[in-house]
């Protein structure tokens, strides 16, 4: 097996778990907070959603999804590329409000094709070591630097979900 279909096992299995967290939650127990500081379910899906589409769009040189299809529009948010939730206060992450389950799957499942195309059909073992300038980051970073970051906050926040959901549901939610 090639490399790229490692890296995007990885990235599948953490859709593969958002799906499941997300599956059957209505609006009340998206946004609920376990906490009065905690991030709730649909802010942390959102959060993962809108880290995976600017990092790729930014690694392959292209717009992101969220203002090229206009998702920003669904979820009742600004077209601004640089809002992900990173650096949102407590405040602004309680206020945060998903449309959805299903919008946040469909945002979603729409930023993994990118991906897909992105690793199996774009990305060389030369690339990884090409450095990315980010403007909404300010920072560069290799483009191997920001794909370990991506899949590292992609699996910490998809399991800070699926925590919440078994605050939620308790045990055994997962079928386990």
């Amino acid at each position: 097996m090639a490399w790229q279909h490692c890296m995007m096992d990885i990235f599948l299995r953490i859709a593969h778990d958002l799906e499941q967290v997300l599956e059957g939650l209505n609006e009340e127990e998206l946004h609920h907070q376990p906490g009065p500081t905690s991030n709730s379910i649909g802010w942390l899906a959102w959060h993962l959603t809108r880290s995976h589409d600017r990092n790729i769009s930014e690694l392959a040189s292209q717009e992101q999804l969220w203002i090229m299809e206009g998702w920003y529009a669904r979820f009742n948010r600004a077209p601004d590329p640089a809002e992900t939730g990173v650096g949102h206060s407590a405040a602004e992450a309680a206020a945060f409000k998903a449309p959805n389950s299903r919008v946040l799957l469909d945002y979603h499942h729409a930023v993994m094709e990118r991906i897909r195309h992105y690793v199996l059909r774009t990305l060389s073992e030369e690339d990884l070591d090409r450095e990315v300038d980010s403007p909404t980051l300010r920072q560069t970073a290799t483009v191997q630097r920001r794909l370990v970051g991506i899949i590292s906050e992609g699996l910490q926040h998809v399991g800070q979900a699926a925590y919440g959901r078994g605050l939620l549901k308790g045990h055994g939610w997962l079928g386990r």
